[in-house]
């Protein structure tokens, strides 16, 4: 080979290199850019969870995230969006966030509306608009439209129920349930679970009782305000079925307490006694139209198992253990009250 071959050969290799590390170069920069646009983490550690609300679009979802500095990289996100058309694909939903995770995991996670459930978990809530409350908490819609909801006689008429005893329907437990449960669909899953609670076994010992599901669950409240232990409830539900059996007013200070609306009493004096209210058991026989809290599942069964005894009265402890003395008679009854009475007054609680 001759010096100019040589030379020749020597100038095509060089050329050669440089083309191939420019093309590495611009592949470099590709990949890197391809790399941060997709698979690059791309989640802060600001926020657990990303809402997006039913009718959101994309440049809400983007402004919202932006707020709540969600993404690392905004820029990045909002392009890997565009490419793999979020826009025509937002699902609504609650989707939770996890540190290291990268935009095409958090979008395809969106698309497939692989959302995380929220755990509900309800028990001794009193009345429908803190339930409503609680609900708009950690659902996406408002409390208005749950309570529009429970307040609709058409609705709640078409299942047995009335708007005052709708409560009863809501089986305390805890649910998984999608953030962007509406209202109706919400309705529709807690009537599934009281059919499957109130089973044959529970409807025969119900009708035993002479009482409804409803009934049994009125008067489950009353116990469960009443009692503090559970291994008293069945006696109190024994009690007041035997007051409602001879026809004698249940005179219950939870359904007192109830229609005044001052939970934080503690003693029921004859002012609170006056109030005039359907769940005032001093004024009114039998049940009250509707549960004064959402029962606890050991109250319903409480009463569905009560204990068979022969006590008319009941009267906390003078020594406020939290538990009962129960009586027969008036007479007996009468020496407790006044033991406790007198404990209220020495500790001066006067309401």
């Amino acid at each position: 080979m001759t010096t100019n071959e040589k030379k020749n050969v020597k100038a095509g290799t060089k050329a050669a290199l440089i083309i191939f590390l420019i093309i590495a170069a611009v592949a470099a920069f590709f990949g890197l850019k391809f790399y941060k646009v997709y698979f690059a983490p791309n989640i802060t550690e600001k926020e657990k969870y990303l809402y997006i609300r039913t009718n959101d679009q994309l440049p809400q979802l983007l402004e919202e995230m932006k707020r709540k500095d969600i993404l690392i990289d905004q820029a990045a996100f909002t392009q890997a969006a565009e490419k793999m058309d979020l826009a025509d694909k937002l699902k609504p939903g609650r989707y939770k966030l996890a540190k290291g995770m990268n935009n095409r995991t958090l979008i395809n996670k969106i698309k497939s509306g692989n959302q995380d459930p929220v755990k509900l978990k309800f028990q001794n809530i009193r009345r429908k608009e803190e339930f409503a409350g609680y609900l708009s908490k950690n659902l996406e819609a408002d409390s208005l439209s749950f309570i529009h909801l429970l307040d609709s006689a058409a609705l709640v008429e078409k299942h047995g129920f009335t708007t005052d005893n709708i409560y009863t329907m809501f089986i305390p437990n805890t649910y998984d349930m999608y953030w962007n449960t509406s209202p109706s669909e919400f309705f529709d899953k807690m009537l599934k679970e009281y059919n499957k609670f109130w089973t044959p076994e529970r409807k025969k010992k119900a009708e035993a009782l002479n009482m409804t599901p409803v009934q049994v669950t009125i008067l489950a409240s009353i116990v469960d305000g009443e009692a503090i232990f559970d291994k008293e409830m069945p006696v109190i539900a024994g009690l007041y079925i035997n007051r409602l059996n001879k026809g004698i007013l249940l005179q219950a200070d939870p359904t007192v307490i109830f229609a005044n609306g001052d939970f934080t009493v503690k003693r029921v004096t004859n002012a609170l006694l006056r109030v005039e209210s359907k769940y005032n058991t001093y004024k009114y026989a039998g049940l009250p139209p509707g549960p004064i809290m959402m029962p606890s599942i050991n109250a319903i069964d409480a009463v569905l198992n009560k204990d068979n005894n022969n006590y008319l009265y009941m009267c906390a402890k003078d020594d406020f253990s939290g538990y009962h003395n129960f009586a027969a008679t008036k007479e007996q009854h009468e020496i407790n009250a006044k033991k406790y009475r007198d404990a209220l007054n020495k500790r001066n609680i006067f309401r």
